[in-house]
């Protein structure tokens, strides 16, 4: 093999305080982004706004992230992902992974400057949200546009979204059957999947993430083969405004109602662990569910750095930089090995 082309990998995600007395800047930075804050003349109130609300809510927020250790993982999480990323796509380019937090650091300037030392030859631009919204995937990107400078002139191509990658979903299918695997009756176990929410006028706007969701957990259902009972709904509300409906809660305490003992929580637009897993549904729900008379309550972990998740992101890696990457890179999509 010639010399391997040097290719630069930028992982985006949405970041979160890794120490609980960076909170408060944490969420500062949060509301201070014009797809969280938005209303007409906002751009006036924005910062002293968002410095009002993180300011009130650190306190509250705070005591959620004490709850999971003092920190979000999400940092070391994604780090990993980045280092089995680089070891996957190592036979069949120069990687050069870099990660590019919205809203903590790494930020996307230093991702920049990360790349700028290794003097790469094209780029790829990952964000880990596998659903398109313009407020996580559209944000990410605008940040990055607004941070890269025009005259550096690399070859750059970018992957959207990957809701529907065979190996993205095999990695999906492989973690709940894990996470069924821990009940006395797997058959009975009600599925609940879980996304994050967004405003209902995001959505009538015509973000696509709603469908692209609701296509997931499709495709999931007929890829497991399951004959479980399942619904779809969607969590973390923030604010006065409607959201995507019904709510986890709201769906929890209704399957209780109706006799539901068995549940497994598949949170399906996360691709690590983060407050809204390890708090909101693994502490918050689970106590709101046994409080209701539900007897076994799991959520599935993760992929974090799933084998055929990684698999399934250097396939995206090297088919943006290859038309023939499957090919090349030996990655069986059914498997990932």
């Amino acid at each position: 093999m010639g010399s391997r082309k040097k290719v630069g990998v930028v992982l985006f995600q949405l970041g979160g305080p890794d120490r609980l007395d960076v909170v408060q800047p944490f969420l500062y930075n949060l509301f201070t982004d014009p797809d969280i804050i938005n209303f007409p003349m906002a751009w006036l109130a924005r910062k002293p706004l968002a410095w009002l609300i993180s300011t009130l809510r650190a306190k509250h927020v705070r005591e959620h992230y004490a709850a999971i250790g003092g920190g979000s993982p999400i940092r070391e999480l994604t780090e990993g992902q980045a280092l089995a990323l680089a070891d996957a796509l190592e036979p069949w380019v120069e990687p050069h992974v870099v990660i590019a937090m919205r809203y903590w650091r790494p930020s996307t300037i230093e991702a920049i400057r990360r790349l700028e030392r290794g003097a790469v030859d094209e780029l790829v631009l990952l964000p880990l949200y596998p659903q398109y919204s313009r407020a996580t995937t559209g944000s990410s990107l605008r940040e990055w546009n607004h941070r890269w400078r025009p005259e550096r002139s690399i070859p750059t191509h970018l992957v959207d979204r990957f809701y529907n990658h065979p190996l993205y979903l095999s990695a999906l299918v492989e973690r709940i059957e894990q996470g069924l695997g821990e009940f006395r009756r797997p058959a009975d176990v009600h599925l609940v999947f879980s996304a994050h929410g967004l405003p209902m006028s995001l959505i009538e706007s015509g973000d696509p993430y709603q469908g692209e969701i609701e296509e997931t957990v499709r495709l999931l259902l007929k890829q497991g083969g399951w004959t479980n009972p399942s619904t779809l709904c969607y969590q973390s509300r923030l604010g006065p405004q409607k959201w995507l409906e019904p709510s986890l809660v709201q769906t929890v305490e209704r399957l209780a109602g109706e006799g539901v003992r068995q549940m497994l929580v598949v949170p399906i637009s996360f691709v690590t662990e983060h407050i809204e897993t390890l708090y909101e549904i693994g502490l918050e729900t689970r106590a709101i569910a046994m409080g209701r008379g539900v007897e076994d309550f799991a959520v599935m972990h993760a992929l974090d750095s799933s084998p055929r998740f990684i698999a399934a992101l250097a396939d995206l890696v090297l088919q943006a930089v290859h038309p023939e990457a499957s090919v090349h890179a030996g990655v069986d999509t059914q498997t990932g090995a």
